[in-house]
């Protein structure tokens, strides 16, 4: 282990330790009880077992066997989850050939950005987060189950469940995924059409022809957005049968996978090797999941969940740990948008597996960490085959599959991570590094200010941004309106960088874990309606964002800075922030939640 990193872990839990212990002592309290069908009444096991075939019943009454939960993100709007539909019976076929039992616990929201981008619904994307993980919790609150199997994959539902599922800590639990569509229309053409259309020089007939041919049958998108970040991350804490991740949900091993699921989960139930999530998910692994993300140029998404997560888990980490660590963790990939390939090449020129071996053997992660697998974190440096029917694991090749995706440790495409912490007058923010040619990680120049992304388009539209600019977008996190995506906007400020003008985005609100080609600082804290100094910002006023020194800063005279009073949000624009699509019921929310950089959590 790098010793600063060994330093850096043990400052989160020093930092952590108070909280920590409490949960472990909650936990505890859980998993002395009896299970549930001897704890509980008789009309209370009545209930919840009366669907049960009456065989099914006996064995989890009477025969004690292990019962096991399904938390499914099922539906067949998403193509990433659409695969989930026979899983269910899958799993109860697997679980019997064990002698243990199923039931389905519930289902959880899952909404696509993709749809959504742009789009009012996109304002309840953020919050759907912990949305998911309410609906975790009530769908284990039954309180009758050995272990839970947690169903997928998506942008905000695999943090959701994995909050929600370190509520039920005491639980065994293993995520089960479904895997990336097969590869359509390149990423980069995709984005070429796009600025085609931003520019008008292609139709609508001829972007939805693209759009098409890049999203076009089931699985995850085959960027290594948000969605595949989640994947990468679980595979790095160990909660993944290994090299899960990214097999094609028809692929044949893909069914071996899921049913391996079955088996693990009940390997590690109090009746064997008793490993419940809560415990499993330390300061280690929550490190080693940041190290996989800053390795692979990860979603910027997880530098808000991943906090959340991890203080699910009664630990507390903040951005500055996330530099810190990216200071320590080479970049060993180059997946869309930080190069061109999709995650189907990533998988086969090595994959997670490469990943995690790399950094194992540099010493950037901890090797001494628990996983669902019996051979700890290093099992996951091997790659799933079937042979002969048989579901077995080979190590990872000793040579990449292509250098151009992934590289050595000891040769990487970047000696730091692909994420960076920007401090300022401005506040704190992060920036995208990885997929930003390195003459833009400095732009200085005049600010130009909107309160929406509407607005700015229709500046585009207008040639009003046809120079250097950097355009700040404020009142986008998420107390002003949920923090929504603004990856709508990577399509004219790319075709403004396209014209040779330096053009940076200065943002409280979000961009798509897919987005990176213009340099971009992100999740500014305190956001503008919490009094952040982003308020402050007018026209013309000169903004430099240096992705080297790690700063973000008005060039404003120190006194008018403090003196200028702050902008406010338009009276209309909060009313319909705050209406229609169902954003009435998340009032709430908005009014409760904690800044970016704490994970924007709700549930505190």
């Amino acid at each position: 282990m790098k010793p600063r990193i060994a330093a850096l872990t043990e400052r989160i839990r020093a930092r952590s330790a108070p909280l920590r212990q409490a949960y472990l002592a909650r936990l505890q309290k859980l998993a002395d009880r009896p299970p549930g069908a001897q704890r509980m009444g008789c009309a209370n096991v009545a209930h919840a077992f009366a669907a049960m075939p009456g065989d099914q019943r006996l064995r989890v009454v009477a025969e004690r066997a292990p019962h096991l939960a399904v938390v499914t993100a099922y539906n067949d709007m998403l193509s990433a989850h659409q695969p989930y539909e026979g899983y269910p019976a899958l799993i109860r076929d697997e679980a019997r050939r064990h002698g243990a039992t199923v039931q389905v616990a519930g289902g959880v929201p899952a909404m696509c950005d993709g749809v959504t981008q742009g789009l009012p619904g996109m304002e309840l994307s953020l919050f759907s987060r912990d949305t998911i993980a309410m609906a975790t919790a009530v769908a284990l609150t039954h309180d009758v189950f050995d272990g839970a199997l947690l169903l997928g994959v998506c942008d905000k539902i695999v943090p959701g469940l994995l909050i929600g599922a370190l509520h039920f800590g005491h639980l065994p639990c293993v995520f089960v995924p479904a895997g990336p569509m097969s590869t359509g229309l390149s990423n980069g053409d995709k984005s070429k059409v796009r600025e085609q259309y931003a520019q008008g020089l292609v139709g609508r007939d001829k972007l939805l022809e693209a759009e098409q041919a890049a999203y076009h049958g089931a699985g995850t998108c085959t960027f290594y957005g948000t969605a595949n970040s989640n994947q990468m991350l679980l595979e790095a804490m160990g909660l993944h049968v290994p090299g899960a991740a990214f097999v094609h949900p028809h692929d044949g091993l893909r069914e071996a996978l899921t049913r391996d699921a079955v088996g693990t989960v009940l390997g590690i139930t109090r009746r064997a090797r008793y490993t419940p999530i809560g415990q499993l998910v330390d300061e280690r692994v929550i490190v080693n999941a940041m190290a996989a993300l800053l390795a692979t140029g990860g979603s910027t998404n997880h530098l808000i969940h991943w906090v959340a997560v991890a203080r699910a888990a009664g630990i507390t980490i903040d951005w500055t740990d996330f530099a810190d660590l990216s200071a320590e963790v080479p970049l060993l990939a180059r997946v869309y948008p930080n190069g061109s390939a999709d995650v189907n090449q990533f998988q086969a020129a090595g994959g997670p597996g490469w990943v995690l071996r790399e950094l194992l053997q540099a010493g950037c992660l901890h090797g001494d960490v628990a996983t669902v697998a019996a051979g700890g974190i290093a099992a996951y440096g091997s790659v799933p085959r079937l042979a002969g029917g048989q579901l077995g694991w080979t190590p990872v090749p000793a040579e990449s599959g292509d250098d151009g995706i992934v590289r050595t440790a000891a040769a990487p495409f970047s000696p730091s991570g692909g994420l960076k912490l920007l401090e300022g007058n401005l506040g704190r923010a992060v920036i995208k590094i990885s997929a930003v040619p390195d003459d833009r990680h400095v732009v200085e120049a005049p600010a130009r200010v909107f309160h929406d992304q509407e607005a700015l388009h229709r500046a585009f539209q207008a040639g009003e941004l046809d120079r250097d600019v950097v355009v700040v977008v404020r009142f986008q996190g998420p107390q002003a309106n949920g923090m929504p995506e603004l990856h709508k906007l990577t399509p004219p400020l790319a075709v403004l960088q396209g014209k040779g003008f330096r053009v940076a985005l200065v943002t409280d609100g979000r961009m798509s874990g897919a987005s990176g080609k213009v340099p971009a600082a992100i999740h500014v804290s305190p956001e503008a309606l919490a009094g952040g100094p982003l308020a402050r910002v007018r026209d013309g006023d000169r903004v430099r964002l240096d992705a080297n020194a790690g700063t973000l800063v008005a060039l404003v005279d120190a006194a008018e800075w403090a003196a200028r009073p702050l902008a406010t949000l338009d009276a209309d624009q909060a009313e319909d922030n705050a209406h229609g699509l169902g954003r009435e019921l998340f009032g709430g929310m908005r009014r409760t939640v904690r800044s970016a950089e704490e994970g924007a959590i709700t549930w505190l």
